[in-house]
C-alpha cells in the first residue's frame, strides 16, 4: 500500500504556518484591547487605588493569555515543521532504497546524496525549533 501526498501539501502547510503567525502577533493585541475597560468614577484617593488595581489585574490577565496563545501557536509551528520534516525524510529513504535496489554499483553516490538530503531537512525543522522558541519567550 503506497501513500499518495498531494503537491498541493507544501503549500497548505505554507498557508497554515502564515496564519499561525498571524495569530500570534493579532491575538495578544486583541486580548489586550478587551481587557482595557475602565471604570468611570470621580477622583478620589480611594477610586484611584481601586482602578490601579483593577489595571493591573487587567494586565496579569492578559499576559497571562497571550503567553497560552503564544505557546499553543509554537506548539502547533513546531509540530507542522516535524510532520512536513518526517514525511520528508521517509520518501527521501524510500526512493533511495528504491534507487538502490534497481542499481546496486551507484549505491555510494545515492546514500552520500541521501545524507546531505536529510541534513539540509533536519535544518528546516531545527529552524521551526527556533522560531517556536522565539515565539515564546521574545514576543
Amino acid at each position: 500500500m503506497t501513500i499518495r501526498i498531494s503537491k498541493k501539501l507544501p503549500i497548505i502547510l505554507g498557508v497554515i504556518i502564515i496564519l499561525m503567525g498571524l495569530f500570534v502577533v493579532i491575538a495578544p493585541k486583541m486580548i489586550k484591547a478587551k481587557g482595557d475597560k475602565t471604570v468611570a468614577a470621580a477622583p478620589t484617593a480611594v477610586n484611584t487605588v481601586i482602578s490601579r488595581e483593577a489595571e493591573d489585574v487587567n494586565l496579569e490577565t492578559a499576559a497571562a493569555d497571550s503567553t497560552g496563545s503564544r505557546a499553543i501557536a509554537a506548539a502547533i509551528a513546531i509540530g507542522l515543521a516535524a510532520l512536513g520534516g518526517a514525511i520528508a525524510m521517509g520518501m527521501a529513504i524510500s526512493k533511495a532504497a528504491e534507487g538502490m535496489s534497481r542499481q546496486p554499483e551507484a549505491s555510494g553516490k545515492i546514500q552520500g546524496m541521501v545524507m546531505l538530503g536529510l541534513v539540509f531537512i533536519e535544518t528546516a525543522i531545527i529552524y521551526a525549533l527556533v522560531t517556536a522558541i522565539l515565539i515564546i519567550f521574545v514576543m
